[in-house]
């Protein structure tokens, strides 16, 4: 404690002037401590109160040291800080995991993230959770309505091909899938299922008018690609001035719009012909094992 006063100083005093708290360190003057004679001649008064020199108990040298020590979890440690330009931090931390796999760490050294990083890995862990949480949530409210268990899987399917749309979004944009990218993703979950549920269910309405399986699929695609087409591109460019938004902050929103447009317009696509597909493969399959069952019987 002796030493550290004299030479990094004591500011536990405080002088108040006019209301103001000022700081007062209190430290050996500078010609006290100049030379490394005047250090081993410094008096220190040990716990017995006995006044001894230095170096009566220590060396005296010169040698770089850190100014700081560092520790994490009670273990000595050294943080090393970086900022990435023009590429994911994602992208650049594989990179560094795959280098420490041909050159390990020596023994007793071991690499943990901070910042982007771990924050990343932790999100990334409960977005798995969440997403799977919304997909069962989704399939039962969707057998209720249905009253069935193999329609609502032909109207999930959509939500994989949003899942490309929203991904390769975020690549052209060159934006990362920060936590309000993952909300877009939760969030996408929903609004991709609305277009497959508007087939589907138009099939199953005309099906039960007396129609075939393939009929009802071709006239249910052409009657609700005009609503499908309506909606989606309505909300795909209400989440344009977001996905160009610029200023403070905007970075984090941009890839929340990006998912959501991404996976909007994929599904616009692509699920107008696989949901049909899907739904067709599902009812031909039925229509196989009824007639099965009809000639055993």
């Amino acid at each position: 404690l002796n030493l550290r006063t004299a030479f990094t100083g004591n500011d536990d005093a405080t002088l108040t002037e006019n209301g103001t708290e000022y700081p007062v360190r209190i430290w050996l003057d500078e010609f006290d401590r100049k030379n490394f004679e005047d250090v081993k001649h410094l008096s220190i008064v040990n716990p017995m109160n006995v006044p001894i020199e230095v170096s009566q108990f220590a060396q005296v040298m010169q040698d770089n040291s850190p100014s700081l020590l560092e520790r994490l979890d009670r273990q000595p440690s050294v943080t090393l800080t970086s900022e990435s330009f023009g590429r994911p931090s994602g992208t650049l931390a594989d990179e560094a995991i795959s280098f420490l796999k041909e050159q390990p760490l020596p023994d007793g050294v071991k690499l943990t993230w901070g910042a982007d990083i771990k924050t990343q890995n932790e999100s990334f862990g409960a977005l798995a959770s969440v997403l799977l949480i919304s997909f069962i949530l989704i399939y039962l409210i969707m057998i209720a309505l249905y009253d069935s268990y193999i329609y609502p899987l032909v109207a999930l399917f959509g939500i994989p091909v949003a899942a490309i749309g929203a991904f390769l979004a975020l690549n052209l944009s060159q934006n990362d899938l920060t936590l309000f990218a993952q909300l877009g993703l939760i969030m996408l979950m929903g609004l991709v299922t609305k277009n497959a549920i508007l087939i589907v269910d138009f099939t199953n309405q005309l099906k039960a008018q007396g129609k075939h399986y393939k009929e009802a699929l071709i006239i249910a695609s052409k009657e609700r690609m005009r609503p499908i087409l309506m909606t989606t591109l309505a909300m795909a460019i209400g989440m344009l001035p977001i996905a160009l938004a610029s200023g403070t902050a905007a970075e984090w929103k941009n890839g929340l719009a990006w998912v959501i447009i991404g996976g909007l317009l994929s599904s616009m696509i692509l699920t107008v012909y696989l949901v049909p597909m899907m739904y067709y493969l599902v009812d031909r399959l039925k229509e196989k094992i009824a007639n099965r069952k009809a000639i055993k019987n």
